[in-house]
């Protein structure tokens, strides 16, 4: 297997701001690393695993439900007006750990960037600005409170 950010993250090889944030049998949450705001948590398989048809059926039965209490905590985390749920799965134009992005967004983010949905999140992008270490690991503790109080 080639280089993944995601089992790097996972298993310590890279540093993860925050840490693991909540663990299922089969998914991980953690907060994002790149510029998606803070509060936005991804959650991804244990295993490397690149599509959601290749997903077993004990790790799709779980996830429903995982992403629904992920988009629960991320709304309550900033207070968002609404929660994206985005699958990815490219690294570098190949495909990659899949994961969800379970992004938190305010009124005043979409109206900052004058966009929404997607042109939201690639202006998030073009801008850079990922959230500093502190702030993230303010926030994995918020979450990780939230998850382990239901």
């Amino acid at each position: 297997m080639n280089e993944c950010l995601a089992c790097e993250l996972a298993d310590g090889r890279r540093f993860l701001p925050g840490g693991l944030i909540h663990s299922t049998d089969y998914w991980l949450v953690e907060h994002c690393t790149g510029p998606l705001g803070l509060g936005t948590l991804i959650v991804k398989p244990k295993r490397h695993v690149t599509a959601v048809g290749d997903l077993s059926d004990a790790e799709a039965s779980e996830l429903g439900l995982l992403l629904r209490r992920t988009s629960a905590v991320a709304r309550d985390l900033i207070d968002a007006d609404q929660v994206y749920n985005c699958l990815w799965s490219h690294a570098g134009g190949v495909p990659g750990h899949l994961h969800y992005v379970v992004q938190p967004v305010t009124r005043e983010q979409a109206a900052d960037a004058d966009a929404l949905g997607p042109d939201l999140q690639a202006a998030m992008f073009a801008n850079g600005h990922a959230p500093e270490s502190a702030e993230v690991e303010r926030m994995a503790d918020l979450a990780r409170h939230r998850f382990a109080t239901g």
